[in-house]
């Protein structure tokens, strides 16, 4: 696993802590996930206090996916202890959800191609959609979306950047600042 790992605002010397040794922590914990993955992943991580509490979030791209979590405690090696098990189990739970597509992904292929009928529905689908909202994007300015979220009492809102002319989604963060969401062709 490659790690990209920024300290914020953090004081370790006071809990008899220093930065080398909570770098290679993070790197031993996090490390162990690797077996998860079939191709080399990246791990973004980033460490810092807030409100007298030291956090953590990480985030790991492997097989196409992302796998992102965060943790506070007054422990920053207990923080990144919880953080592991957080994205082992993120881990975990879609691995299953993806073998058991690719399970009937095959059954539906051996159908189709035996002749047998197959019927929409068939299938039981664990992201069940309860709704679906169509509305015309309206080009406006971060700030201006930030505050038509917050009218609107939504934690995110899709707009369209006057600027970049892109579609945009900004949300509001757990620590209650606010994050914008680019796309990004790859």
């Amino acid at each position: 696993m490659k790690f990209t790992i920024v300290t914020r605002k953090i004081n370790l010397k006071e809990k008899g802590l220093t930065e080398q040794r909570v770098k290679e922590y993070v790197e031993k914990k996090l490390g162990k996930l690797d077996k998860f993955f079939k191709e080399e992943s990246d791990a973004r991580v980033v460490i810092g206090t807030i409100k007298d509490e030291e956090y953590i979030e990480a985030s790991i791209f492997a097989s196409g996916m992302i796998y992102r979590a965060e943790e506070a405690d007054e422990d920053i090696l207990t923080a990144i202890d919880k953080l592991v098990d957080v994205i082992e189990r993120q881990i975990r739970k879609n691995k299953t959800r993806l073998e058991k597509k690719i399970k009937r992904d095959a059954t539906l292929d051996s159908k189709l191609i035996s002749g047998a009928s197959y019927t929409e529905g068939e299938d039981e689908s664990e992201f069940e959609i309860a709704k679906r909202k169509r509305f015309t994007v309206k080009p406006m300015h971060e700030e201006e979306a930030i505050l038509q979220m917050n009218l609107l009492g939504h934690n995110f809102f899709v707009f369209k950047n006057v600027e970049t002319e892109e579609m945009n989604v900004v949300y509001k963060r757990k620590d209650g600042k606010y994050a914008i969401i680019e796309s990004v062709d790859g």
